[in-house]
């Protein structure tokens, strides 16, 4: 199933300031609330190892928080886990609902890579060499971006300028349930299936390429959403690769990238070496 309200509770600024806590404060520079949009949710941090070499590798996160809860602020372990990788790290926040429904917040992420496009560069970063990433229902817009190139398209961008995707835990082949219907602009008592909100529907084999990655014991978003797509990316021929954590649900995949928690699973070391590749 798709993320569920108590996932909420796995989005609490509690459990992130904690890991913060945790991590270092060196290794990178911040720059904070660059804005990439007028609203006061369209604003990013950039993070950049401080021993970044020129035309760096560039990863955009997207965050996750059933598309109702998440800041930017929560994540620098996230940005520590990628800038001590070598990568160049864009932390978007993103319009939420209620203020807004689907598909907003897919629209704020590629405006938030058309602002990394054109500004990267300052910060030693290669405009032709960015890559996506996400967390939850931030996979799921990391998911659409690189799967339906009319988000891409509509800032002026070809979706052939990312790299390479790395989407973690995500809902890509999910039915439309009460509790979601809000946020992609359906009444709660409204079924009718709505393919544009699912990321499945967009596979055509030309994508970019996908690392799909989930852990086995999540209940919150089922691993079949990872399966299902990387069979359907393999069936049109495109190039997808698929990692599973056998003993790891939905919060355990993000979690282990603070280095406090690393042991869990290896998902930095797996999205670095691909992304590497890449």
């Amino acid at each position: 199933m798709v993320m569920a309200l108590s996932l909420l509770t796995l989005t609490g600024c509690t459990n992130f300031q904690y890991l913060n806590f945790t991590v270092s404060h060196r290794g990178y520079v911040p720059a904070r609330n660059l804005a990439y949009g007028s609203d006061a949710r369209q604003k990013l941090d950039v993070f950049v190892p401080e021993s970044v070499k020129p035309n760096g590798k560039v990863v955009v996160f997207f965050y996750g928080g059933s598309w109702r809860v998440g800041s930017k602020n929560d994540y620098r372990f996230v940005a520590q886990a990628l800038t001590s990788r070598g990568f160049i790290t864009v932390l978007p926040d993103y319009r939420l609902y209620p203020q807004v429904t689907f598909p907003a917040f897919i629209e704020d992420g590629a405006a938030a890579v058309r602002w990394t496009r054109d500004n990267i560069s300052k910060f030693g970063g290669d405009p032709n060499q960015i890559y996506l990433m996400g967390h939850s229902a931030g996979s799921h817009t990391a998911a659409m971006l690189t799967l339906d190139a009319h988000y891409l398209k509509a800032v002026g961008l070809n979706r052939n300028l990312i790299r390479a995707t790395a989407a973690l835990s995500g809902p890509y082949d999910f039915p439309s349930f009460p509790e979601n219907r809000l946020v992609f602009g359906r009444a709660t008592n409204d079924a009718t299936i709505d393919p544009n909100i699912e990321p499945i529907n967009f596979v055509d084999g030309q994508q970019p390429p996908m690392l799909l990655v989930h852990g086995l014991r999540d209940t919150l978003v089922k691993p079949s959403n990872a399966v299902n797509l990387t069979t359907r990316i393999r069936q049109t021929g495109g190039d997808v690769e698929f990692i599973a954590y056998p003993k790891r649900g939905h919060g355990g995949v993000l979690l282990a990238l603070a280095w406090p928690n690393q042991w869990l699973c290896p998902v930095l070391a797996d999205v670095t070496d691909f992304f590497n590749r890449h």
